[in-house]
Order: structure tokens, then C-alpha cells, then sequence
């Protein structure tokens, strides 16, 4: 099982992501005798192999369904355990772009985490590229280290090491990830509290013929300040921070009022204003009471008669009756609407370039 490869068909000891509501994808492997447990039904592994993936699968009782979708790091980074604050889509996807992240580029990422972004360099360099990740923490480096062999990441290589103090070289590089026995890296991410720290030690570790980009993740501008400072002093040029505002937009149908309607419902109000006022008038004769007319419209009657209740009326601007989304026999236009509450800030994103000197 891959996140860099793609299959059409479940087999016993995938990872399948459980579509079970857009709030709710649930990794899991499959097994033969296990089965799933939601509150949607009961979803059995022994059924789910076979299946193809994207798939829809109903419960075991007959009642609830999912989908059985396959692993991608955009639903990775959306279902995965948090261990850590995570780099989210928006994030991700930019920075891959901005430093040009490609088939074969060698990647040096430094703040493993929960994972997510390794999943998605691991993915755009393929086979031939190669992630070097660091983790400081030693059970997070455990438990990543754990999902990348799960995952089959198998040009991904994680190191426990704290790059700020140690720096990034590796005393024994695999072969297959060795370039002329160095990392050489190309590309180069840095997810730390103080990036700064690390920076002096890349000049060891990126690549000495092509231009390195870098990209550092800090979510205070103070981090940001001490970071373009640390990369200025070490020779890194072209320093830009951008930040990354993600929105979502949703499609609905809004009613068009026109004049016409507004007539009409002017019209219904005093008709039922005057029906109202009339039903006033004949409770009092029928008590035989005396009062006199100016009294009839007083919004403040305390009478405890009940009146007739006349219903909601005709209003088709959001009140009173309840029109249909697409009702036919109203006027509709397509319009978005953007979501109420935005997440308009992650972290800012520190960009610069090295360009190594041409020494003979």
C-alpha cells in the first residue's frame, strides 16, 4: 500500500480512509474478522475487500453506508492522529509550488510532527526524489517512523536528531539515498520554534551546484523577524513572507423579489390588519359590551378572548410561510456565499534562495 502509487481494487492489509461524513474520515486497515463500528451501522473488513476504491458500502444491518475512499495526503492530513500542529492543505500545496517540488527532488524537512507534509513530499517527488525528515521528539520519531513503513514511503528517511543543536548531517546514508555520499538536498522546510538556530548548518547538507529554496513555517512574526535576519547573515537571497488565507465557498439558490411580490404582501397585511380588527369588533357586541371605535385598532387589548388565527399570510421574503429552496413556482438566481467563520491564519511562510558560488 502507497500514498505515491495508486490501485483500483481493496486488498487485505490496505489503509482505507472511511468516508463516514465530512467531518468524520476514519483511517483504517483492513483485516480479515475485524470490522468497523460507527454510528452510521456496522461495516465489516471481510466485505471491503474486493471492493473498489471511491466505492459506497452499506451497513451490515441493512441501514447507513460510507465510502471507501483511497489513501491521498490531502485525506491524510484531514483524518490522521494530531501529534502535533499540523500543515494543512492550503499551506502545503503552495509551498510545493513556490519551491518548484518535482519528480526527483531531494527534499530536507525539518519538524516531522504528526507526518502530514512528509506524506505530500513523499508524493510529488516519487520514486526518485528523496525526503530527508528530522524529528527531535523521540516518540513522535517513533510513531512517524512507524507510519512511514506502514505507508510505504519508501523514499522517505526519518532521523531523531534536534537539527538546531546537532545539524542535519547523517553519519551512515543509505546508498540508495547517499548523493555522492552527502544529502544534497534541493529543497529545504523547516517547521521549528526557532528555525533560526538551524539555518547555519544547511550550508553542509544542500546541494553545492543547483539553487536551494527555503521555506520556513512560523506562526509568530516575532520567529519571522529572528529567521530573515539568521538567513541574510548565511548568504540566502530573494527573502519573501507571504501568508496563505483559505476560504470555502458553497453554491446555493436565493429568491428574486420583485415588485409585484412586495404589492401583494403589502395587500395582505392590510387585509388581514382589517379581518383581524373586524373579529375584534364582533366579540365585543357578542359579550355586550360597549366600546367605542377608536378602541378597536389599541395593539394593547388585554382581552383574554381568543380570535381566529388567520395563519402566516403570504410573504415570500423569509418570513411567514416557508418557500421551498427551488421552489417552481417562485423566481431563483445561483449565488455563493462564502463560510461564516474563516480560518484566515496558520503560519507565516518565510521564503529565500542560495545560490552556491562557483569556486574552481
Amino acid at each position: 500500500m502507497s500514498f505515491y502509487q495508486y490501485k483500483d481494487y481493496i486488498e487485505e492489509g490496505d489503509i482505507v480512509l472511511a468516508f463516514i461524513s465530512r467531518q468524520a474520515i476514519k483511517p483504517i486497515t483492513i483485516k480479515k474478522g475485524e470490522q468497523l463500528n460507527t454510528r452510521y451501522g456496522h461495516f465489516q473488513h471481510d466485505k471491503m475487500i474486493g471492493m473498489k476504491y471511491g466505492e459506497q458500502m452499506g451497513g451490515a444491518r441493512g441501514y447507513g453506508f460510507i465510502y471507501l475512499l483511497h489513501p491521498t495526503p490531502e485525506l491524510w492530513s484531514i483524518s490522521l492522529p494530531h501529534r502535533t500542529q499540523i500543515v494543512y492543505t492550503p499551506d502545503s500545496s503552495y509551498i510545493i509550488q513556490r519551491l518548484n517540488v518535482t519528480s526527483g527532488t531531494r527534499v530536507i524537512e525539518a519538524g516531522t510532527g504528526s507526518g502530514s507534509f512528509t506524506h505530500a513530499f513523499a508524493r510529488t517527488t516519487g520514486l526518485n526524489g528523496r525526503v530527508f525528515s528530522y524529528e527531535f521528539h523521540e516518540p513522535r520519531y517513533l510513531e512517524a517512523k512507524k507510519e512511514f513503513e506502514d505507508h510505504n514511503l519508501e523514499n522517505t528517511l526519518i532521523t531523531h536528531r534536534d537539527v538546531c543543536h546537532h545539524g542535519f548531517e547523517i553519519e551512515t546514508i543509505p546508498e540508495h539515498f547517499s548523493s555522492n555520499g552527502s544529502i544534497e538536498g534541493d529543497v529545504v522546510f523547516l517547521d521549528l520554534p526557532s528555525p533560526w538556530t538551524a539555518i547555519p548548518h544547511l550550508k553542509k547538507v544542500i546541494s553545492t551546484t543547483n539553487r536551494v529554496g527555503i521555506c520556513c513555517f512560523s506562526p509568530c512574526i516575532e520567529q519571522v523577524d529572528k529567521t530573515i535576519k539568521s538567513l541574510q547573515e548565511n548568504g540566502w537571497i530573494n527573502i519573501e513572507m507571504t501568508e496563505v488565507a483559505g476560504r470555502r465557498w458553497e453554491a446555493r439558490k436565493e429568491l428574486v423579489r420583485d415588485i409585484k411580490d412586495v404589492v401583494k404582501r403589502l395587500k395582505d397585511i392590510q387585509s388581514r390588519k382589517g379581518q383581524g380588527i373586524e373579529n375584534r369588533r364582533n366579540v365585543k357586541v357578542q359579550a355586550g359590551e360597549k366600546r367605542e371605535f377608536s378602541e378597536v385598532d389599541n395593539d394593547d387589548d388585554t382581552d383574554d378572548q381568543k380570535f381566529e388565527n388567520l395563519g402566516k399570510g403570504y410573504n415570500p421574503f423569509g418570513k411567514g410561510i416557508r418557500v421551498k429552496e427551488g421552489d417552481e413556482n417562485y423566481e431563483w438566481r445561483n449565488v455563493t456565499k462564502i463560510e461564516s467563520e474563516i480560518k484566515t491564519h496558520t503560519s507565516y511562510l518565510t521564503f529565500a534562495y542560495y545560490v552556491p558560488s562557483k569556486e574552481t
